[in-house]
């Protein structure tokens, strides 16, 4: 091999371990989902900054089911002076009981929407992607209590993710 070679192996393990580091795919995602209950409101407590979110605030999301069960979702939030809105469909990455998605807002390309953390009731979730880099809280209400919210920074630090970078839009 020459070191032109040996120079683009080493390059792409490196970024390969970089992007296993940042992996949240080693967190379960939610068992026993109930994808009725998901449906509906749901409003963004915090995120985790990313370009297609950068200065909206009063963010949220409707997911509606389909007949042939896959999910609209419709995400909406305020930008300057204009709201803003896209929607996309989902579908399951698996098993309808485990809470792990497919979104798509450019088909045919997709993302994953892995719900990490759910409250018993629905009353919170927590989601991710496929790396840290992309995390939001969600909630059913515009407020989380102060208890629910020390259960989920806690499961987040626990699970490795960058808390003090989390911004709260509402």
């Amino acid at each position: 091999m020459n070191k032109i070679t040996i120079l683009f192996f080493v390059a792409a393990l490196l970024c390969l371990t970089g992007c296993l580091e940042n992996s949240s795919m080693d967190i379960p995602a939610v068992t026993n989902f109930d994808a009725a209950k998901y449906m509906g409101k749901w409003y963004e407590y915090a995120r985790l900054p990313n370009r297609f979110e950068k200065n909206m605030t009063n963010v949220y999301a409707i997911y509606t089911m389909r007949k042939n069960g896959n999910i609209d979702v419709l995400n909406c939030g305020v930008k300057g002076d204009k709201t803003v809105t896209i929607s996309g469909i989902a579908k399951f990455a698996g098993d309808k009981l485990t809470g792990e998605l497919k979104v798509s807002f450019f088909r045919p390309f997709y993302s994953r929407y892995r719900i990490i953390k759910l409250a018993p009731d629905y009353r919170f979730a927590v989601v991710t992607g496929s790396s840290k880099n992309y995390l939001w809280i969600l909630s059913r209400s515009k407020h989380i209590s102060q208890t629910d919210k020390d259960e989920i920074i806690s499961f987040l630090k626990h699970n490795n993710f960058p808390v003090a970078n989390l911004i709260y839009p509402q």
